[in-house]
């Protein structure tokens, strides 16, 4: 059981933003993100979606820093990925 995070890469709002992953549950997830403070508007159906600034601050917390292609991966193989094709309701 491990949370995942890539690098802060992903523009949007002005900042660049990292996704923050569990790669056995959601349930570990929301407890990770819960205890550090990171609000549940933040999370997107297997994700949460965290600022730059705050990617130190969870690694240090124990987030496994990845690359996209591992953090995507290890979602997938997790069983928790929700495809592109699902987030569009089709």
């Amino acid at each position: 059981m491990t949370i995942l995070i890539d690098q802060p890469r992903w523009p949007a709002h002005d900042m660049l933003w990292s996704h923050l992953v569990s790669d056995s549950s959601l349930e570990e997830l929301h407890d990770f993100a819960s205890r550090l403070g990171i609000p549940r508007r933040g999370f997107d159906r297997d994700h949460y979606d965290v600022p730059e600034g705050r990617y130190h601050e969870l690694v240090a917390a124990g987030a496994e820093p990845v690359s996209i292609r591992q953090l995507v991966e290890r979602l997938r193989d997790s069983g928790l990925r929700v495809s592109q094709r699902d987030r569009r309701g089709l």
